[in-house]
């Protein structure tokens, strides 16, 4: 029996229920998007990483070159990722009105690419770079351009960058950075950030907000691959809970919100929206 043609688990037929007649609002993380070959922090196997914080980033210009020099080789690598099948379950599920909105930890804009049009970049875009001195903002293909001229033949100077691991935050891990040229803003010359929300800085408030308006607009609130180790995305679940909104969490192991959750699934999110994407169709319609 293939996986397509299985019959749903019971913890998957659970979900369904619970799901039917309620619209849903999704909260994902690095889970979500495993299957494009994106690798997380924090799931079963992975290896231990130390990301970059806001205050090495901001407080030391070595932290800097080291970081963009890694980007710069990485960044394309997330740009070229496509969604996966969760991503497109999710998306489809939005078109037919079942999923309200989509608040995401990842800055890989996969659920976009995919056709959700309802999504809060939680933690921002791996797309754009912001100036910390003017906010002038612009795309990562023209901050790559500049760096491009600013590090000629770089990439190949580097061992063959296809064969360059790949970081959860679209760096490449890679040791020899010290004769990497960084630029700067070239309205204010300010120290250019991309704009994520790094580990120790606080998200925008007005994002949060809209992302506690749209739980608070669900009748679900399905978390999926996201481990809620950090209160960015835990204080959604614990919000849910607080008002009576029922929880689902779909991740391949336990995760901080797990008592508040009605139903929770050691699974991966492809194969469970696959799994459950027509009964959720089926349970929504009225």
């Amino acid at each position: 029996m293939t996986a397509s043609t299985a019959r749903p688990s019971a913890d998957v037929t659970k979900l369904a229920a619970l799901a039917r007649g309620r619209t849903v609002v999704a909260l994902t993380g690095a889970g979500m998007s495993t299957d494009s070959g994106i690798p997380d922090y924090r799931g079963p196997g992975s290896p231990r990483r130390n990301p970059m914080t806001y205050q090495q980033f901001m407080g030391d210009a070595a932290f800097r070159r080291h970081y963009w020099a890694r980007n710069h080789l990485g960044w394309r690598f997330m740009d070229a990722t496509r969604p996966n099948a969760g991503h497109r379950a999710l998306a489809a599920l939005e078109r037919s009105g079942q999923v309200r909105g989509v608040i995401t930890q990842n800055v890989d804009l996969l659920h976009t690419k995919a056709g959700s049009r309802s999504v809060i970049d939680l933690h921002g875009s791996y797309a754009q770079v912001r100036c910390m001195g003017c906010e002038h903002r612009i795309s990562r293909m023209s901050l790559a351009e500049r760096l491009d001229a600013a590090n000629p033949r770089f990439a190949e100077s580097v061992s063959a960058a296809t064969g360059v691991e790949i970081a959860p935050d679209a760096d490449a891990v890679i040791a020899e950075t010290a004769h990497f040229r960084v630029v700067d803003c070239d309205r204010c010359g300010g120290i250019l950030k991309p704009d994520i929300v790094y580990f120790g800085e606080s998200v925008p408030r007005e994002r949060v907000d809209a992302a506690f308006a749209m739980v608070e607009s669900a009748e679900l609130l399905l978390v999926l691959g996201s481990s809620l180790t950090v209160m960015s995305g835990l204080r959604f679940v614990r919000r849910a809970a607080k008002i009576g909104v029922p929880v689902a969490i779909v991740n391949r192991g336990a995760t901080r919100g797990d008592e508040f959750a009605t139903v929770t699934l050691h699974a991966g999110c492809s194969e469970t929206l696959t799994a459950i994407g027509g009964q959720l169709v089926a349970g929504f319609q009225t």
